[in-house]
């Protein structure tokens, strides 16, 4: 995992050890603290919010007695994370709760379509020869996950070769093509094409858009070969374990202490930045080059997400048991609703039938409600900075597949995606991946640079998911700027 010429993030070996702040803390402002206390650094954290980690946190938003995760809530890829995965995190609370199925996809004709832990079982509800075919796209993957892991996670060269140049080239022949026609050409039935077109719309992206067949893939190996796991207690529990662990090494966390200028963090060796680029050239201003300023002005973000959270009186009614044995459900219906639902925002549209992720816990972690009780919490992609209310499309997708689910609905949340930004102000107009996953703009993001994590400005470095690998809670983005600044150091 190293980047080449990195000295090594344990007791810092080939580095004199620095003192740093990070600005952030979520998942990646975390991993790049850790990555560089394990290195001897001294390192202290300085966080706005009353609360630590950023897009991974849980709370109170309905009634007492009900927990619901402000952001995150399942994690493929902080299990799947090369970094994450060699913390003690267990030794500091955090538990994985696997449910019995990852995903379920409601179908309007025929019974929901279910990814299970095993790639057979999932094959054998697709058909036949989709099945077959199934198995011969993911397949491959889930046997080498950690290999692939390894490299989609890893910065692009210079900074770090492949380490499996040909798996890697197998899964980009795929990953490039658009979700559409991949959905399309590999399968015949709508099964299998539904179930892949949901797992693609996690992008973000148009299911027409060049690399969208990207995340249906990863996502797809991630639940055969990890699973989609949630957190014992709410995501909130990864950032406390993650926070308890840097305190073990001897780093620190500060809340409501925001930083609004470089100036204000004089005197230490390296300053990383968990923030968007918008935020970096507010809180950089003249001391960043002109240009390097514009380049991070003209970033793009992606559309931004509409969410729900709900206290409920019992589980939802699903019209398909299968959905009561899923802790997400896809509801999106056939491939072709899909590709309709996630370009429209895109043209600055709203989908009269949005595709609506949705997530139910407590089905699976009784500590989320009171006996008998229930939380879910759901959101549909909509325009970047929308303020159009969206809260009856989703509960009407639901309504479609799970009659009777306002008749449980006690109390509700909503959350826009300028009340997403105003919880964490990453969500720049509510984008949750830190940036538009354009092919152009995940292989260079923030800006076009033989290493994305350093800054027009010695010793301050960006660390926050506008850096490769992008998007998703494992931590990487962070990981990897901690490794250039011990490269630096050195």
């Amino acid at each position: 995992m190293p980047a080449a010429g990195a000295a090594s993030d344990h007791h810092g070996r080939g580095a004199e050890p620095g003192t740093a702040v990070v600005v952030g803390s979520g998942p990646n402002g975390l991993a790049a603290a850790i990555a560089l206390a394990r290195a001897g650094w001294s390192v202290a954290v300085r966080e706005a919010a009353e609360v630590p980690g950023g897009g991974v946190r849980s709370g109170s938003l309905t009634l007492p007695g009900f927990l619901h995760d402000l952001g995150s809530a399942v994690h493929p890829l902080a299990l799947s994370s090369p970094f994450f995965r060699e913390l003690p995190l267990a030794a500091h609370g955090l538990e994985w709760i696997h449910p019995t199925i990852p995903l379920a996809h409601a179908l309007d004709r025929g019974p929901a379509v279910g990814l299970y832990r095993s790639v057979d079982e999932t094959a054998a509800g697709l058909g036949r020869r989709d099945g077959q075919r199934y198995r011969a796209l993911i397949g491959p993957f889930v046997s080498r996950w950690q290999a692939l892991c390894d490299d989609i996670l890893a910065p692009l060269p210079p900074l770090r070769l492949p380490s499996h140049p040909l798996l890697l080239a197998r899964f980009g022949r795929r990953a490039l093509v658009p979700a559409s026609s991949l959905a399309q050409t590999v399968f015949t039935g709508e099964r299998a094409q539904a179930l892949f077109g949901g797992l693609a719309a996690h992008s973000l992206l148009p299911l027409t858009a060049l690399g969208s067949s990207a995340f249906g893939i990863v996502l797809g190996a991630a639940a055969h070969a990890v699973g989609w796991p949630i957190p014992r207690g709410g995501a909130g529990a990864l950032a406390d374990a993650l926070v308890s662990y840097l305190a073990s090494i001897g780093g620190t966390v500060t809340t409501q202490a925001p930083v609004h200028a470089l100036t204000e963090l004089a005197g230490v060796t390296a300053i990383l930045l968990d923030l968007t680029p918008r935020q970096v050239v507010s809180v950089a201003g003249s001391a960043l080059p002109a240009g390097e300023r514009r380049a991070l002005a003209r970033y793009r973000h992606g559309p931004g997400a509409f969410k729900l959270d709900w206290a409920l009186s019992g589980p939802i009614p699903w019209g398909d048991p299968l959905c009561s044995q899923a802790a997400t459900v896809h509801l999106g219906g056939t491939l072709a609703e899909l590709i309709v639902s996630e370009g429209a925002p895109w043209r600055g549209q709203h989908a009269d039938r949005p595709f609506v992720l949705l997530v139910q816990p407590s089905l699976f972690d009784p500590s989320r409600s009171p006996p008998g009780q229930h939380t879910a919490w759901a959101y549909c992609h909509v325009p970047n900075g929308s303020d159009v209310d969206m809260v009856s499309r989703i509960e009407a997708q639901i309504e479609r597949f799970a009659p009777g689910f306002r008749d449980v609905v006690l109390a509700r949340s909503v959350m826009s995606p300028s009340r997403l930004q105003a919880y964490d102000a990453n969500l720049i107009g509510g984008d949750l991946g830190g940036g538009a996953n354009t092919l152009r703009q995940v292989m260079f993001r923030p800006t076009a640079r033989r290493v994305p994590y350093r800054l027009g400005v010695p010793g301050v470095y960006l660390c926050s998911s506008s850096t490769p690998p992008g998007g998703g809670v494992h931590g990487m983005c962070g990981y990897h700027a901690a490794r250039v600044v011990l490269a630096d150091r050195r």
